[in-house]
């Protein structure tokens, strides 16, 4: 594991994507998240299938620690405080107003350690006429305006994983981080409030400056028509995809590499911007061409010439090809008690290094027993994940 926030101390109460997405890109980087969970069956998540350690849960809480605590309780919320008051940062992602009930909120926390940076992640944010509505990764996606650029408007339909929850957690992984820094001039706390209407927005920046400069309405095919950007299905039915961008010499290369001269004699797609304005006709010729070889065929060839392509790989595909296996990009799952063995490592290297393994995201209450004994041999200095050992009963 990377070890860049070595040193850095963070209680997380987050439940679901966003607050557990925003702790584990810190742990990823070496930060000692400690995920604070209600007592019995914590994150939701947990159970998002069956069970409580859904490959869901474990996707967003690798490389944590958990402890169950019931903040309703006295003498778990002075547990809750002792550990506030050794961390450097708390995130969590309830309703606004929520965590004010059981004494959570950012002026109790403060108070309790003047130096913490929290970060609260919400829907809409923490007022206005939004704020306490529910709030979930397909409405963030339709209300920022997101969801409309990205789909087709013919067949709309949401696409792909939960991306408002995972954009608006990296968002404030960022947040947190660049506090920490101002935190290492100033020496004080920080409040960072983050909501996920306001990261998709800022995700959508290019088609709201497109509005902007143009006063034209962007839809969800304008990028790849803009792009020169195409799926084709090859003779086999497996997808098969190319990006021209605004480099006439990609558009030369795909001629080549298709045998397709005739494409480029036809005055419709003589140039970019006719390209652009005949996008439907170019991808239905295109189209033909690529059902007469199959996926393979066009992969060899296309590696021939200097155009950007790559067939669409599946999951399992990922897994075999060449350029992820060079970048060692699956690791191992360390300390696994269940789940998978192996993950996605992160996405960073440091000085040339590469992280080798990730921990596995914790069962419920892992080092709760172990946590709670450290806090209580030296309340003001306890160790730290390196140095604690993990008692049988935590183990269990």
């Amino acid at each position: 594991m990377t070890s860049v926030l070595d040193g850095i101390r963070i209680v997380e109460q987050g439940t679901f994507i966003t607050g557990p997405c925003a702790g584990m890109m810190l742990a990823d980087l070496g930060a000692d998240i400690i995920k604070v969970e209600s007592a019995g069956n914590g994150d939701p998540y947990r159970a998002f299938k069956t069970g409580f350690y859904s490959a869901h849960f474990q996707a967003y809480n690798r490389n944590k620690r958990a402890i169950g605590l019931n903040l309703k309780d006295g003498g778990d919320r002075d547990i809750f405080y002792k550990l506030i008051a050794q961390s450097d940062v708390y995130i969590q992602n309830f309703r606004p107003g929520a965590a004010a009930r059981f004494g959570a909120d950012f002026e109790t926390l403060i108070k309790v350690n003047p130096k913490l940076i929290y970060c609260s992640i919400s829907g809409f944010g923490p007022d206005g006429p939004y704020a306490q509505r529910p709030v979930y990764d397909s409405v963030a996606q339709a209300v920022s305006g997101f969801l409309s650029v990205a789909i087709d408007p013919k067949q709309p339909r949401f696409i792909g994983p939960a991306l408002a929850d995972a954009i608006t957690g990296i968002y404030a992984s960022l947040g947190i981080s660049a506090a920490l820094v101002e935190r290492s001039r100033t020496g004080k706390g920080k409040r960072i409030d983050i909501s996920m209407l306001e990261a998709m927005m800022h995700f959508a920046v290019e088609p709201f400056m497109g509005y902007f400069a143009l006063g034209e309405e962007p839809s969800g095919t304008d990028r790849p028509r803009l792009a020169q950007a195409y799926i084709m299905r090859c003779k086999d039915g497996k997808l098969f995809a190319f990006h021209l961008s605004s480099l006439d010499k990609f558009w030369d290369a795909l001629v080549e590499a298709t045998g397709a001269q005739h494409l480029a004699a036809d005055p419709r797609f003589a140039t970019r911007l006719l390209r652009i304005d005949n996008y439907d006709a170019l991808n239905q010729a295109l189209n033909e061409i690529f059902a007469t070889r199959n996926r393979s065929e066009w992969t060899e060839r296309f590696s021939a010439f200097d155009v950007p392509f790559a067939p669409i790989n599946s999951i399992s595909d990922v897994l075999t090809d060449p350029q992820a296996q060079h970048l060692g990009m699956i690791v191992p799952v360390a300390e696994r008690v269940e789940g998978a063995y192996k993950s996605v490592r992160p996405a960073y290297s440091f000085d040339g290094k590469r992280a080798k393994e990730v921990t596995a995201a914790p069962v419920v209450n892992q080092h709760g027993a172990a946590i709670r004994e450290a806090l209580a041999r030296s309340p003001m200095a306890w160790p730290r994940r390196e140095t604690e050992t993990m008692p049988a009963a935590a183990q269990a």
